[in-house]
């Protein structure tokens, strides 16, 4: 359900009520992308508490329902709290059996950062994708649980041969992977012979066996920077890819288009208004953002970088300019500072996917593994060797 005039945008009392109250809805701009009840909850608690015909929904669908059910809020709320009351039961009764099942089966489950908090919290390990798989790599258990997405399983896969990958959600995807094909690589190696082809760690294990090198939005400069050639193919996402190129003027990068849809709903009048209303918050970007939005932020980093980032530093109100989820994950490092999200929260919905009962049925069942051909793993694990090595 999208607001009808995209102007319309609570005012800035209103947005960081939001973010510090658990009982609405995490979202922190005008437009409500989904109708889960934890929205409608949030959004009608609003109307019992408030002047319905100032709601700063303004000309939104939305809350023209929501006032016609004004009358009867009050008892909604009970009726919500008490849904609440029992999700909370069941969610309980469900995490002991996760945990009884993974004792029993010795098994891991990792979580990336971008997972709903209920999913972080319950991870033996938070990070990023390719960290994450490394992590588990090292551990003693026969099993891996990973909740993300396909990749990033994937990546475990290969870094991990002898164990079982668990995703969770098997249908979870990632619009970045899945935009470059192992065909197209063969046919930017046939334009460019003498480049070498720099994978970012955001895509398939059959992409990754074309690739020379894997790099990740942490160490993506640095080894361009050490590969001994002047001519780079950069895949898939164009703007980690710009920023590339941007740190490497003395290198020839050659971008694809590929793009994360959610870094990509980050724009430049995003900082802009945010410098405005907060001139104390320090503004953290990731560099999948457009160039725009980088140039402006008061730090470029990864998830990873991130966290290192806000734990050192002395400010006290942090602007994030990622996958919402990410504050979470940042609020365990920081409780005594303030969080929002740049412009307003923008949620990756394959990530959103798994929930705890996935989790459990992944365990009970073994339905949901990732498997590789022998050969793709052999090929795959080369590129991310090399970024090793340098």
């Amino acid at each position: 359900m999208y607001c009808r005039d995209r102007t319309t945008c609570p005012p800035e009392p209103w947005r960081r009520w939001i973010v510090l109250s658990n009982d609405f809805c995490r979202e922190q701009a005008c437009l409500f992308p989904t109708q889960t009840p934890e929205h409608r909850v949030g959004a009608t608690r609003w109307v019992a508490q408030g002047d319905s015909t100032n709601c700063p929904y303004g000309n939104c669908r939305f809350k023209e329902r929501l006032v016609r059910r004004s009358s009867s809020s009050r008892d909604m709320v009970g009726v919500n709290k008490e849904r609440r009351r029992k999700k909370k039961m069941e969610d309980s009764e469900i995490l002991k059996k996760i945990q009884e099942l993974k004792k029993a089966k010795n098994a891991v489950i990792i979580a990336h950062n971008y997972q709903l908090p209920v999913i972080q919290d319950l991870a033996d390990f938070t990070g990023d994708s390719l960290g994450l798989s490394r992590k588990a790599a090292e551990t003693k258990e026969d099993i891996i649980v990973f909740c993300g997405v396909k990749f990033m399983a994937e990546t475990a896969k290969v870094l991990s041969p002898s164990k079982k990958v668990l995703l969770p959600k098997i249908n979870a995807g990632c619009e970045l992977a899945d935009c470059i094909t192992a065909d197209e690589v063969d046919e930017y190696r046939k334009k460019y012979p003498d480049a070498a082809v720099v994978g970012y760690v955001n895509t398939t294990a059959e992409v990754k066996t074309k690739c020379d090198y894997c790099v990740t939005s942490a160490n993506a400069v640095d080894i361009v920077r050490k590969i001994d050639k002047k001519q780079v193919v950069f895949l898939p996402d164009r703007n980690l890819g710009s920023w590339v190129k941007k740190n490497l003027p003395d290198k020839e990068i050659i971008l694809h288009g590929g793009r994360c849809y959610v870094h990509h709903k980050f724009k430049k009048e995003d900082v802009v208004n945010a410098k405005k209303s907060h001139p104390e918050a320090k503004i953290l970007a990731h560099p999948e953002c457009f160039p725009e939005v980088l140039e402006l932020a008061d730090s470029v980093a990864s998830t990873s970088q991130m966290i290192p980032y806000v734990r050192d530093s002395k400010a006290k109100v942090f602007i994030i300019g990622t996958e919402e989820a990410m504050i979470h994950r940042l609020k365990k490092e920081r409780p005594d500072a303030q969080f929002y999200s740049l412009g307003g929260a923008q949620t990756c919905y394959s990530m959103k996917m798994t929930r705890l009962p996935d989790v459990l049925n992944s365990l009970e069942k073994e339905e949901t593994e990732v498997t590789l051909p022998q050969e793709v793993i052999e090929k795959a694990i080369i590129p991310i060797q090399r970024m090793v090595e340098l």
